[in-house]
């Protein structure tokens, strides 16, 4: 387990070294002796051991470069996943590892057992019903893949009788059974083990598949979780469907054996992804790993390959082969990454934070680029406000000195914090440093700091500091503070009390994880404050030190030495908001790379104070000329963080008139659904999209009257129209281009067909004769936030995060707890609300997993119910933005948020207040209280009726294609890319497959689909060659497993351009069977016209590449006209395939030297 990767890679060796010291409090055995080959036949062995090994190979993962953008783990395999998104430290994971697996080996072993079988959920449920209370379904691995588990004699009856009916089954190497009731037994002893387990916010998000929600905050791992995670069913294949929804395309196993490849693949059959393991059994070394990296590596993924082949390790050379059959596989000598600094023209800084460096020609300026996240700079993550990571104004100081440093100003007069810079949990925040030319007098220049987070790409970016730098002063002096840092502690100084201060300032807003708490001794005298401030020991940064003017980190510790100022005049405040550095004066480093400090703090006015540091041997390290702090609200943070930048309207956007005449295909189809016509219009989409020649057709025109708000309020919008509309949605994201949504106003007649598909547009809409399209727009921030009158209430049904939100500021918060589809419980909710506290807002938010016409008429009884009260001010609906999107397989809810949508509309039209917001689908339900709140005060302060929150990243938009109409608005199309002969993509493969074979014999195209499956085959088991590979063998007796099958399968779909399922060995299980299946999913038939066809595009190009005498022509002539002649059925002359030429025949091809030989020779030369 790892073995040869202990003795291979440094990096999996540390970390595994790292797990060992974490594991030696709770065992007696040595991890290392363990994975070296030592006894796993113990639950409390393999299970830590396991543990230890996904966690090493995630290290070893992103020193490769490749790092998680999420991470989920499947039973306790979480425990690992929870350690390396940063949610458990790497102590308390090995503790619930250890102790756990121990728990189990006492109470539980012997008395269960677990198996793998290949049925889907509901077939394993229906199965098993003879055993109902014995055997369980312990996890949902995939559309046919189960764990069950239970009593093992039960356990053995359901798996005898399942391979009896042809079920595959494969027992776990376990002798108890997880995820069933056995499991109870032991939830007191977890309890007592884990009462004092802390647990933190995720760095990198992660998805339970315990509860199938996002873990966000800390303390979600606490309680019983660790309990849940072993007692509940594993939900791994509904996490894997969340994250292939959500834009995750690239899974990595990181274990030493893989087994949920397989099921992955099969989960994203109708998705594009990559999927590989890490090691496999009997692989357990750095190959192996390399060859998994060069899975992703020709998929797109980049890795660094300099930390396996660094330049100069000098890849070494072998021997070239003997003779022609003897293959051997060659390392190719690494060459530069193509994405360095260089390559793109830019100079590396070499600072982990400033990144690449251009010069700017007009102004002589520099300009520094770089990007920090969470997952580049975990670090990051312990300075947070408020919940949000905020990079310190110490950080913004180090971005702006060692800029200076490389124009030779390293001076920093002046640094005025203008707006917080915020690093998303998610992604990351672009960053540019900008000095402008020397200025000619002093040769200062102008700083500036720009950020803009990842997925506002094309958005303006936030200005986060400005400032001045000056050239130093020389000195052939030495350096000195002006205080005598050599005598420490200060003589006189009274050492003061911290014990609580962290816990102190985390009370008051401040989110100080370990990195940020660097402050370790303070001390007073009258006005100076004095303090010790190190690096912390577990700040990864650490080793990098040398590589900072000084770490952001140390030198904000040292700024916190300021705080005890304010304390020791006694004016500290616990309700103040907290306060981050606002304008810094005359900043000077006079030495780099420093890990500890001593540090003096004095006040150098009402709200600043000054600093001087030095290092452990009393030399300077940093002055400090003066310090302003400011208070920072949470307002002032999110704002950074753009809300507004991520919100849209709906506009509709009036389209040109044709500059040509557009004819009406003769295949156009119109449907009219009226209102009230859902269901009707739903069953004939599915009718015409299940038409065999339907893409063949001209689209499916749904025409509806009074659907959409095209013009403004003015438009009454009809909602039963507005479902159909969201319906059609939701069917247009999953058939492009074969259905067409056509709106008309009250009183607009049908438009001419072949004008309205003329353009191209899948959805428009008629006002007064004129056409229009759906664009989202990006909507302005708010001028001021909205306030409620102090004795306001506000009625909450459906998102407590709001409530919560509200709960700050409106005195009565009202909580629906009823059903809000029962008109009289409603209206019971509002007639209790007291009179003191009038019903000033109702904000609903709708499930998307309820049912569709309980959530209609949830708001439809809170419209009808709150007409006629005049103190509401505002009524707000978060919908999901699948009624305006639309979205793949989810035409339920697309229809009901549309509804919804076109519900708000209607009353906007009637004068009342009304807003839907349309969340992307995952987050209807699942938002945080700051996030909710933000987003409420931002959507009733718009004055706009339909809002789109949308976390858009024009990039990959871009990036992937066609940009979606509802899109053009706000990303502009890039360049088509240029089509090749060798232009990859399943259609393109498919296209010269067909192509290539369509002209062969049926016995020849499976000779030539027998070579393709044969040749794949051989790659993935290692053979020679194709022909190697047995036509007849079963797969499964020539060494095919859930995990080469599934790599066979990706192989085979890329060659044909193929929808292949992840079990393709298991239902074809020999090369025969499997070629003829390709040729029948390939719709070949025997083409004979093709086949012609073929030949003669043969004949073509054979007589056009030679160089041919008239004679030779005359020759070929006469053979293809008596080919023609016999093909049409003609007689032809028995000899006509020997015949001389007639004289014209001989005349035809002839030049003109030839003509002129012909008449001397007929006549006789004049």
């Amino acid at each position: 387990m790892g073995r040869e990767l202990l003795d291979s890679s440094p990096v999996f060796a540390a970390r595994i070294a790292e797990c060992a010291a974490a594991l030696e409090p709770w065992v007696d055995w040595s991890l290392t002796d363990v994975l070296r080959g030592g006894a796993l036949d113990r639950v409390d062995v393999v299970q830590p051991a396991s543990f230890a090994v996904m966690v090493a190979l995630a290290a070893v993962w992103e020193s490769l470069g490749v790092v998680a953008d999420a991470v989920v783990g499947h039973s306790q395999g979480e425990i690992a996943a929870a350690c390396v998104a940063g949610a458990l430290s790497l102590e308390d994971a090995a503790r619930i590892v250890a102790v756990r697996s121990q728990v189990i080996g006492k109470s539980l072993a012997g008395h269960g057992g677990m198996a793998s079988v290949a049925l889907s959920e509901a077939e394993a449920h229906e199965r098993i019903e003879r055993w109902a209370g014995r055997v369980e379904v312990a996890a949902v691995n995939g559309p046919s893949s189960v764990v069950l588990a239970g009593d093992a004699d039960a356990l053995d009856e359901a798996l005898k009788a399942f391979e009896e009916q042809g079920v595959r089954v494969r027992r776990v190497a376990v002798d108890y059974a997880s995820h069933t009731r056995h499991i109870d037994a032991i939830q007191t002893a977890l309890a007592e083990a884990f009462v004092d387990l802390r647990s933190l916010a995720p760095r990198i998000p992660f998805l339970s598949t315990v509860t199938g929600e996002w873990i966000e905050d800390a303390g979600a791992l606490e309680g019983d979780y660790w309990f849940r995670n072993l007692r509940r069913q594993v939900r791994f294949a509904p996490a894997i469907e969340t994250l292939i929804a959500q834009g995750h395309n690239v899974f990595i196993e990181s274990s030493a054996h893989p087994v949920l490849m397989q099921p992955i693949a099969e989960i994203g059959d109708d998705a594009t992804i990559i999927a590989t393991g890490s090691l496999r059994r009997d692989e357990g070394g750095l190959r192996r790993l390399l060859t998994s990296a060069a899975e992703l590596f020709v998929h797109g993924v980049p890795v660094d390959w300099t930390e396996p082949l660094p330049e100069g390790a000098g890849v070494a050379g072998v021997e070239l082969p003997t003779y022609a059959f003897d293959h051997q596989h060659y390392w190719v000598q690494a060459g530069a990454p193509a994405t360095d600094a260089e390559s793109v023209g830019l100079t590396d800084t070499g600072h982990p934070m400033l990144g690449a460096m251009a010069v700017l020609p007009q102004s002589d300026g520099l300009l520094f680029t770089s990007r920090l996240s969470l997952l580049s700079h975990p670090w990051l993550a312990d300075h947070a406000i408020g919940g949000s990571a905020v990079l310190s104004g110490s950080g913004l100081v180090e971005l702006a000195v060692r800029a200076g440093d490389e124009a030779g100003c390293s001076v920093l007069e002046e640094l005025v914090i203008e707006a917080p810079l915020v690093v998303p949990r998610r992604g990351g925040a672009r960053v540019q440093v900008v000095l402008g030319g020397a200025a000619e007098t002093d040769g200062s220049r102008s700083v500036a700091v720009y950020s803009q987070l990842d997925d506002e790409a094309g958005s303006l970016w936030v200005r986060n500091a400005t400032g001045t730098l000056a050239v130093a002063v020389e000195t052939t002096s030495a350096v000195s503070t002006g205080f005598d840092f050599t005598a420490w502690p200060p003589a006189g100084a009274e050492p003061v009390d911290m014990s609580t201060f962290y816990a102190d300032l985390i009370e008051s807003g401040f989110g100080f994880g370990p990195a940020f708490q660097g402050l370790r001794a303070v001390w007073r005298r009258g006005e100076e404050v004095f303090a010790e401030a190190a690096l912390p020991e577990d700040l990864r940064g650490r080793e990098a030190a040398d590589k900072f003017g000084i770490h952001p980190a140390l030198l904000d510790a040292a700024l916190q030495t300021g705080m005890f100022r304010a304390s020791a005049r006694g004016d500290a405040d616990s309700d103040a908001l907290p306060a981050l550095a606002f304008a810094w004066n005359g900043v000077e480093l006079h030495a780099a790379g420093a890990t500890a400090l001593r540090v003096r703090v004095v006040p150098s006015g009402p709200d600043a104070l000054s600093l001087e540091a030095a290092d452990e041997a009393g030399g300077p390290v940093i002055t400090m000329g003066s310090l302003v702090s400011r208070p920072v609200s949470m307002d002032q943070v999110h704002s950074s963080t753009a809300v507004a930048e991520s919100l849209f309207r709906l506009d509709w956007t009036e389209l040109p008139t044709l500059s040509f005449p557009a004819e009406t295909p003769e295949s156009a189809t119109v449907f009219e659904a009226g209102g009230g016509d859902g269901l009707e219009a739903s069953d004939r989409v599915r009718e015409f999209l299940a038409t065999a020649d339907s893409k063949a057709l001209s689209p499916l025109v749904i025409v509806t009257r009074g659907a959409m708000q095209v013009l403004g309020p003015e438009d009454v919008v009809d909602p039963a129209a507005a479902a159909v509309w969201g319906l059609v949605r939701a069917a247009q994201a999953e058939d492009p281009d074969r259905l067409v949504l056509l709106d008309l106003g009250p009183a607009d007649e049908l438009p001419e067909l072949g004008t309205v598909l003329a353009y191209d547009e899948p959805q428009i809409a008629v006002r007064a004769g004129k056409l229009f399209v759906p664009r989202l727009a990006r909507v302005a921030e708010p001028a001021s936030d909205v306030v409620f009158a102090s004795d306001a209430t506000v009625l909450v049904s459906g998102n407590g995060a709001i409530a919560r939100h509200l709960g700050q500021s409106v005195a009565n918060v009202v909580v629906a707890d009823c059903d809000m589809s029962d008109r009289e419980q409603v209206a019971a909710l509002l007639a209790s609300i007291p009179d003191e506290y009038p019903l000033a807002a109702i904000v609903h938010s709708v499930d998307s997993g309820s049912n569709g016409s309980s959530a209609i008429d949830a708001v439809r009884h809170l419209d009808e119910l709150t007409r006629a009260m005049d103190g509401l001010s505002a009524f707000v609906v978060f919908s999901s933005a699948a009624g305006v999107l639309g979205a793949a397989g989810q035409g339920d809810l697309a229809a009901v948020s549309a509804y919804l949508d076109g519900l708000v509309a209607r009353r906007r039209a009637a004068g009342l207040p009304g807003v839907a917001v349309a969340w992307q689908p995952n987050d209807v339900s699942d938002v945080s209280a700051l996030g909710a709140g933000r987003l409420l005060d931002s959507a009733i302060a718009s004055g706009e009726a339909l809002l789109v929150p949308l976390a858009l990243d024009v990039r990959a938009v871009r990036a992937a294609g066609a940009v979606p109409p509802v899109l053009r608005g706000v990303v502009s199309p890039g360049r088509q890319a240029a089509l090749t002969g060798a232009a990859g993509g399943g259609g393109g493969a498919r296209q010269r497959l067909v192509e290539r074979l369509a002209g062969l014999a049926p016995a020849e195209q499976m000779a030539a689909l027998l070579d393709v499956v044969r040749g794949q085959v051989a790659l993935v088991l290692g053979y020679g060659g194709a022909e190697a590979v047995p036509v007849d063998a079963a797969f499964k007796d020539t060494g095919f497993d859930s995990l080469t099958s599934v790599e066979l399968r990706n192989r085979l779909r890329d060659a044909t351009g193929l929808k292949l399922p992840a079990t393709l060995v298991f239902d074809y299980p020999n090369p025969q069977t499997l070629a003829d299946h390709l040729r029948d999913e390939l719709d070949l038939g025997d083409n004979t016209l093709a086949r012609v066809t073929s030949k003669i595009a043969d004949v073509e190009a054979l007589i056009e590449g030679l160089s041919l005498d008239a004679s030779t022509r005359s020759d070929i002539a006469l053979r293809l006209r008596g080919l023609v002649t016999r093909c049409l059925g003609e007689p032809e002359p028995l000899d006509a395939a020997t015949a001389e030429p007639t004289a014209a025949e001989q005349l035809e091809f002839a030049s003109a030297d030839e003509v002129m030989s012909f008449i001397d020779e007929e006549f006789g030369r004049l």
